[in-house]
Order: C-alpha cells, then structure tokens, then sequence
C-alpha cells in the first residue's frame, strides 16, 4: 500500500470505524417499531451509509451518476462481440437520454454526467458531458502498456477534480468500453493472484469460441507484463483510461466522505486498485449488484463487500447502481422517519414477540 501522506495522487482517507458513533446509529435502528433486525439488510444498509456521512439519521443528497467511457487498444484483437465504435456510439446515446442507464437516471432523480476519459472521437461541446480525454484510446496491451505512468496518473487526477466539482454526497459509478472487461479481468488476476481463468468472462457475448480466443490473448498480456505489480503499474500496464479516471473518483468520494455506489464488473475493478492504494475506501463503498461476468463476485469478496440485487446483469453503464438506488433511499428513510416505540405508543415487548403493532 502507498503512503498517502507521502503521495499527492492519494488523498486522505478517515477510518469511520466509530464504535460509539456505530452504537448509536444501531440503537436508533433497534428502537424502531419492529423486532429487532427484522429489516435485515435493509438496516445494515443504514448503518453503512449513516456511517459514511457521520449522520445518524442519514439524508442522500444530489445523488451524482458518472460515466466514464474510453477506448482500448485491445480491442482491435477481437475480446469482443462489439466493435470499438460503439463506445462513441453509446456516448451519443447516453447524451441523448436513449441508453439504460439514462432511462433509469431519470426514473430515479439521478444527475447523469458522461466523461469522455479517452474515446477515439471528439464531441462537441454539451449538457452532461465532461471532456478529459487523456489520448484517443489507450495502446495495445498485448504489444506494450496500455498507458503510460504519466497518463495513468493524470487520469486519476481527473477522477478527483471531477468529484471535487460535483455537489452532493453520493456517487454512482458507471462506465463505456469495449474491451474493458478484458482490463478488469486482468487487473482482478493481477492484484488478487487469481488464475485468469477464473476472471475472464464473455463480456458482451462471446460465444465459446470468442471466450478461448480472450481468455489465450489476455494469459499472453497477463505474462508479458509479469513485472507490473504494484497497483499503479498494474493499471497502466492493463488499462484503461476510464478505469484510471474511476480510480480517481473513488479516492476523491472516499476522502470527502461521499457514498459510492459500485456498479459492474468494471467499476469493481476501479475500487480494487483504489482500495490496494488506500483500503479504507472500501468503508464508503455499497455493491449495487452481483453481475453474471464470472470475476465479479471474485471482485467483490476481494473487496469484502456484499451485493444488493443479483439480476444476472452484464450490460454496465452503471445500471444496475441506479437500479440499486431505491434500496439506499429506503434505508435512509427508515433510519429517519420509522416511529420509535416511544414516539408510537407500541409496546417493545409484543413487538419483539413477532405481534403486529
């Protein structure tokens, strides 16, 4: 783990391992008009996010939903169904409101910004878009790094002037790539030391053919870069540029204290390398979902975090977080606006029996 005091990519980030604050929080949660635990998850959702903002009856503000879309090299070498045209396609489609992701935003009053992090085409000027183009996508990883330091580290920086210039104290995480499931598998191998194998999945869609074909290519990648180690030059070495940039959200959320809400398989992959530079990100962190990419719930136990919804979800973008939101607003809402027995009149101990109030 870096030193972040000694690191200006790396902010400060708090233990919020409180346990007087914890106590309270729970207590509070307890006293509500119901047995005690009965909401389950629900209730340590709560306890999560009242934990992250410092509040005991926790209040979801200005939720912020970002995707980061770039380009990779490695998709040249066919790791997937799409071609690489259809990361600037779906930045069109995201701006236009026509994508998933965009018809859950709006469902769910969630600010939508799309962040042109490294696509091979340039977009004018427009509501909802951020241009932080490192370069128009980032080199083969099967002939050399993916990025350079320098470019790796100015992405981060990205991330972190982005979050620093959105209101709110939430943050949902999402992304557009092809071929970034091929980054995340190999960052996952990497930094985990877990057999590829167990982290290279299909993606968008390859058929069983297309999977050997990612799964032969991305061992040769994984080996031809067997020095990179340490996290950063694991993310340069693998890519890719909206992968970077997330990497610098995460830090930036995490260090003011914002939720993060995790999508997919790729923005997993973004905490992962945040979390081998600072661990305590992972304490602001919420797992929206459990996708059907394979290295997924790899990911996510490395993390130690627990998923919200499993939908057999793949498509990204950060879906399945605006499909998770709901969850977080209803634990906030529990959390402040659930009688207490005293306030209701309910006698705790027929509550505890299991008798309806």
């Amino acid at each position: 783990m870096n030193d972040s005091s000694s690191d200006p990519l790396i902010p400060a980030i708090a233990d919020l391992h409180d346990a007087a604050f914890t106590a309270e929080v729970l207590a509070v949660l307890d006293n509500k008009t119901k047995p005690v635990g009965s909401l389950g998850r629900l209730e340590a959702l709560a306890l999560r996010i009242a934990q992250v903002l410092g509040q005991v009856r926790p209040v979801l503000a200005q939720p912020q939903m970002l995707v980061c879309a770039g380009d990779h090299g490695l998709a040249a070498r066919g790791v997937s169904a799409y071609p690489a045209d259809v990361t600037w396609q779906m930045v069109h489609n995201f701006l236009a409101g026509g994508a998933a992701v965009g018809v859950l935003a709006r469902q769910h009053g969630l600010a939508l910004t799309v962040v042109d992090c490294g696509v091979r085409r340039d977009f004018e000027a427009q509501p909802g878009l951020l241009v932080r183009k490192i370069a128009a996508g980032t080199a083969d990883a099967s002939l050399g790094s993916a990025m350079t330091a320098q470019q790796c580290a100015d992405a981060i920086r990205n991330g972190r002037e982005i979050v620093r210039g959105l209101p709110g104290n939430a943050v949902l995480l999402g992304e557009m790539g092809i071929g970034n499931s091929s980054s995340a598998a190999l960052i996952l191998a990497r930094l985990a030391d877990l057999d590829l194998a167990q982290c290279v999945g299909p993606g968008t869609g390859l058929d069983a053919a297309g999977l050997r074909h990612k799964r032969d290519l991305l061992g040769q990648v994984l080996a031809r870069h067997a020095q990179a180690r340490a996290p950063l030059e694991v993310l340069a070495a693998f890519g890719g540029f909206e992968i970077a940039t997330l990497v610098g959200v995460v830090l930036e959320a995490a260090h003011q204290r914002r939720v993060i809400v995790v999508d997919g398989f790729i923005t997993a992959a973004a905490v992962l390398v945040a979390h081998a530079l600072e661990p305590r990100v992972a304490q602001r962190c919420v797992a929206a979902h459990e996708s059907a990419e394979p290295g997924h719930a790899l990911l996510l136990r490395q993390l130690g975090l627990s998923p919200l919804l499993r939908l057999d979800l793949r498509l990204g973008e950060g879906s399945g977080a605006a499909l998770a939101w709901p969850l977080l607003m209803s634990a906030c809402a529990i959390a402040r606006e659930m009688a207490s027995f005293d306030s209701a009149g309910v006698s705790r101990q027929s509550a505890q029996a299991g008798s309806s109030p």
